[in-house]
């Protein structure tokens, strides 16, 4: 695997990076941490769809932490459906990666204590160059540019967790990214009719991203017609 990983991405992005606070519900933010990482394992090669279920077919580790430990839990557990591991796996990810982040030197540790009892955390940014760079692929792509893999994927994810705003637009401008995000999805073959005859990456990310849009949904209710964010 090479660059940040795609969960890392997805949560700079959801966080706002003076306030340290998350910017979609934890509820949200939690499924898509679990969607980015069974994504990262697909585009890597390490986990496919067969029969129902995703399996891993590689269990060579990626050398990145969190993406090893849940590529191991694949290995060691008995196949289940998208669903079921976007559910399982969405406890505690988002800690993970977030320290991480921290160890890393991107984002800073802020505890506070609210009612004098109650820990609050905060993570506001401390080097913002891995945001910045995030931040121009996805600009880049939201004017035309075609996508590589792993931006087409961000892209999706960043579509189904209805993160328009996350990416500073607003109005008729957040209509138009969302429509091109989703229009990225669909050109990648990440989203809509998934063709099992395909590549092993594309039916597993687009059936992941699938079960990630439910469990949203589920948890959220349907986007209106109106909603930009």
């Amino acid at each position: 695997m090479t660059g940040v990983p795609l969960a890392e991405e997805l949560l700079l992005l959801a966080y706002d990076d003076e306030t340290g606070k998350a910017t979609l519900p934890r509820i949200s933010l939690d499924l898509g941490m679990a969607a980015a990482v069974l994504i990262e394992l697909a585009l890597a090669g390490r986990i496919a769809y067969t029969d129902g279920a995703l399996t891993a077919v590689d269990p060579t580790p990626t050398g990145e932490p969190v993406t090893d430990a849940v590529l191991a839990k694949i290995v060691a557990d008995t196949p289940h459906s998208p669903s079921s591991w976007v559910q399982r796996l969405r406890h505690g990810l988002r800690d993970r990666i977030l320290g991480d982040l921290c160890e890393q030197g991107v984002v800073r540790d802020v505890d506070e204590t609210e009612l004098g009892f109650i820990h609050v955390h905060r993570y506001p940014v401390v080097d913002p160059t891995v945001e910045e760079e995030t931040r121009q692929r996805l600009a880049v792509v939201l004017t035309g540019a075609a996508p590589d893999e792993r931006t087409a994927a961000l892209a999706t994810l960043v579509a189904v967790l209805r993160m328009e705003s996350a990416l500073g637009v607003t109005g008729e401008d957040a209509d138009a990214a969302r429509r091109r995000l989703e229009e990225i999805a669909s050109g990648a073959g990440f989203s809509g009719e998934v063709n099992l005859e395909d590549s092993v990456i594309r039916p597993s990310v687009a059936l992941v991203v699938a079960a990630l849009g439910r469990a949203v949904e589920h948890a959220l209710g349907p986007r209106r017609p109106h909603e930009s964010g």
